[in-house]
């Protein structure tokens, strides 16, 4: 079985090396290997390119106003009380990450087919970065960036309509944030990505979900897709939508707002 990159009592000791390339069987073979042609998560050394050329963008103030916690300073010796923990988002990043993914849509079923690449709702990094088209940069860039752990879920509706979820944690909320760019940023190229701007997520501050062109070629039906790229703090997610029918925008941005709301 594929090591994982962490498994959900302890650390890892360290990386892992890359696991052999697997490929996909049974009734989803043709969308996933045309999905891969099209570029599940590719063209991300194209997105990374695109963000080594440009210039540096200025960091904010370390000191403003309105952020300090507690609003006014307290008596010495007094501690501010801790957030609960329906306000501390750490607390829940901190346990079974598998638990946080959206519970499965109504009228969908879990797709084992897709779910063998996930080990117990687990995807180690070896696997996740085997769904980019460098995969090697990608492998470093991760284990460089400290990904911490991914957890993963795929469901099916209908007779080829495939949904996969990934949440991939890292050890810091900056990573998580560079990550998702690093995917956003290449969306908008025709070759690589949707070919389009893609459509805000509201309240996911820099978030966004596309709908691409459907992929056509002679002898094989024809593949569309969506995706949704946000990060809420430590987490970066990655949805992604297939069938060989058209994919409304409607149907990718329900599944990442229910993603967003669990976050």
């Amino acid at each position: 079985m594929t090591p994982l990159l962490e498994a959900p009592a302890e650390e890892p000791s360290g990386p892992r090396p890359v696991a052999a390339k697997r490929r996909p069987r049974g009734r989803t073979t043709l969308i996933i290997a045309a999905a891969v042609v099209l570029g599940i998560a590719a063209g991300t050394a194209v997105g990374y390119g695109v963000q080594a050329r440009r210039e540096p963008t200025p960091l904010t103030a370390l000191s403003q106003p309105g952020l300090a916690y507690p609003a006014k300073a307290l008596p010495a010796g007094q501690a501010p009380a801790p957030l609960p923990a329906s306000q501390d988002r750490r607390v829940r990043t901190d346990g079974d990450l598998r638990k946080l993914i959206a519970p499965r849509p109504a009228g969908w079923e879990d797709d084992k087919e897709l779910d063998m690449f996930a080990q117990d709702g687990w995807m180690g990094v070896e696997d996740y970065a085997l769904d980019f088209e460098d995969e090697d940069f990608m492998y470093t860039n991760l284990l460089e960036s400290d990904i911490r752990r991914v957890a993963a879920k795929a469901w099916k509706k209908g007779r080829y309509r495939t949904a996969a979820v990934w949440l991939v944690q890292f050890r810091s909320g900056a990573a998580a944030a560079e990550h998702a760019e690093g995917q956003r940023a290449y969306m908008p190229d025709s070759d690589h990505g949707a070919g389009n701007e893609g459509s805000a997520l509201k309240g996911s501050g820099t978030g966004r979900y596309y709908v691409f062109p459907a992929e056509r070629k002679a002898g094989y039906m024809p593949l569309h897709h969506a995706r949704a790229v946000f990060h809420r703090g430590d987490v970066m997610v990655d949805i992604n939508i297939y069938d060989t029918e058209s994919i409304s925008k409607k149907d990718i941005r329900t599944l990442a707002e229910r993603q967003l709301e669990r976050l």
